[in-house]
């Protein structure tokens, strides 16, 4: 049956381009595979990069490109940046050298409830810069949850000595020994032993009562921080993944589209630029967030701010035996530390803009890469590798590879058949709406639309349309481009939006109606902070109350 709908389908798809072929004009018919990947891509009813290897086929087919001309796109210098910082990722994940690197910091920071929030939530955005945000995540939330068993277990403790401390002070609830109850009783009328029965049997009534109330009391409380954090961990990981140009796949998607539509934008989005636009947005946010959060939960009531107690030092006590289990630091983790250090200098003073960077006198395209290879070479005599290919092969995502030369792909096409260019014509009468209002609007949209969609296909649908708007209503392409590329990963609303979504809906006892309330607000904080952000330091950055003369490209022949 699949077969037959497989087939029956193929048939259709090939009868549509016949038909458009032969009564479209070009742009028509590069419009159809833009809606067509379009519509593949946010019903998912095949793969992900399968559809992005459709302009392969549908592009010479339909006569708007070369095959060898579309191919060369699925391998661009954004592909090769997206590579090597995979393969540092992936062998920092082998050693766990992140997993060291999260309990040093949460040991720093403590674990009162008032700081252990904060905590998690600084060391997930700080590794998901660098590591996958799906990793991230997956790593921090067991950790949380083993810290929180131990807090709730050692309050439950100290509640039980309490009890039991004032139970034996309470002298209505002693129990006398049996020989001088037995003596009272031959002295006493059998109503009165009757009735001071009935008094000891109420009293051991209320008092179990009393423990099963405190008991339920101290479940929801740790219920409440238990959701809170598994929301904390799950938000920090994607909002950390946008600081960094290759923390999140929708960053570099937009520098690869930069690069192939503006061709002499002068490496306007590098390493150092993007860091410092997108690093002050994230404390922004996080700060907001994490008040959100708190708030949201009723947490402030339950976990205060106080000095520090035996549940506190107890669960300090097990973050310090899980960090001990790692022992010392081997060779494998200090060679990795070593060369992510040098590969994040290296990203960072390739070209920082206000002075010259080394790629100004050195060739640069595949350093990256080649600095990432070492991690796989191998002296005679020496440790084992730091990562071999069964390991590369199984974790690298070359998915998202595809994914990354599919919108390429879709944006030389456009050019190429002069889609962009109608389409800025019909976009021009948006010049007379307000800059910073497209702006906001836009970015509503993108993160509306990335709750149902991947944020990798979101990315990849828009920006082109974006850059073709910019140059139309002649605004600076980065104003729309750049908050609309940050809002695709502000998918906070539904358990399906994000991988660590679903982990953090599994691991926190989570109902979707917690996250939709939780994360339509944090929707909404992460578009205002993302517009603030564009309109005061990224504003001076780069320039953009100026439309730049790179901006102003006309068709692009094939």
């Amino acid at each position: 049956g699949f077969l037959i709908k497989c087939i029956w389908f193929t048939t259709c798809i090939e009868d549509n381009i016949l038909l458009i072929m032969c009564v479209c004009l070009q742009e028509a018919r590069c419009g159809y595979a833009i809606i067509l990947m379009a519509l593949y891509w946010c019903t998912e009813c095949m793969p992900l990069a399968v559809t992005a290897l459709l302009p392969v086929v549908l592009f010479p087919m339909m006569g708007i490109m070369k095959a060898s001309v579309v191919s060369v796109e699925y391998l661009k210098d954004s592909n090769m940046l997206f590579i090597g910082g995979l393969l540092v990722a992936i062998a920092v994940e082998q050693w766990k050298l992140h997993k060291r690197i999260a309990l040093r910091v949460l040991l720093l920071v403590g674990v009162r409830p008032s700081l252990l929030m904060m905590g998690f939530m600084i060391v997930s955005s700080l590794l998901s810069m660098w590591i996958s945000n799906t990793a991230t995540t997956a790593m921090m939330l067991p950790i949380s949850h083993a810290v929180l068993q131990q807090l709730k277990a050692t309050e439950a403790r100290a509640d039980a000595r309490e009890f039991q401390s004032a139970a034996q002070d309470n002298h209505a609830f002693e129990v006398e020994p049996t020989q001088t109850k037995q003596e009272v009783t031959e002295k006493k009328p059998e109503v009165k032993v009757e009735q001071e029965d009935k008094v000891e049997h109420d009293h051991e009534w209320a008092l179990e009562s009393l423990e099963e109330s405190k008991r339920k009391a101290i479940e929801e409380k740790y219920d409440l921080l238990n959701k809170g954090m598994s929301l904390s961990v799950c938000y920090a990981a994607s909002i950390g993944g946008t600081a960094t140009l290759t923390g999140t796949t929708p960053n570099l998607i937009l520098k690869g589209q930069i690069d192939k539509l503006f061709p002499k934008n002068g490496d306007v989005i590098n390493f150092a630029s993007w860091f410092g636009f997108a690093f002050p947005n994230i404390c922004l946010d996080l700060s907001i967030k994490l008040e959100h959060v708190w708030l949201h939960f009723s947490l402030k009531k339950t976990f205060g701010c106080g000095g520090k107690n035996d549940r506190d030092r107890e669960a300090f006590a097990v973050m310090k035996e899980e960090y001990r289990k790692l022992g010392s630091m081997t060779f494998a983790e200090v060679a990795v530390l070593i060369i992510f250090s040098l590969l994040v200098v290296l990203w960072f003073t390739r070209e920082p803009g206000f002075i010259d960077g080394w790629a100004t006198v050195l060739v640069d395209d595949y350093l990256n890469v080649a600095l990432s290879v070492c991690l796989t070479g191998k002296i005679v005599k020496s440790p084992p590798t730091l990562l071999n290919w069964q390991v590369v092969h199984e974790r690298m995502p070359w998915n998202i590879i595809l994914l990354l030369g599919g919108g390429f792909a879709l944006a030389a096409g456009s050019e190429v058949s002069g889609l962009s260019t109608w389409l800025g014509e019909s976009l021009a009468p948006l010049e007379k709406i307000p800059p910073f209002a497209i702006s906001m609007l836009l970015s509503l949209l993108v993160a509306t639309f990335t709750e149902c969609s991947s944020n990798t296909a979101t990315t990849t649908l828009f920006l082109p349309i974006l850059a073709s708007m910019a140059t139309a209503i002649k605004i600076h392409p980065l104003y729309v481009m750049l908050p609309c590329t940050i809002a695709a990963s502000l998918a906070f609303m539904l358990p399906v939006a994000t991988p660590p979504n679903a982990i953090a809906f599994s691991f926190g006892n989570l109902r979707v109606l917690d996250m939709v309330k939780a994360g339509f607000m944090l929707n909404i904080i992460g578009i205002l902070s993302i517009n603030l952000g564009i309109n005061t330091w990224g504003f001076a950055m780069f320039n953009m109350g100026t439309f730049p003369d790179w901006a102003n490209v006309t068709h692009v022949d094939p």
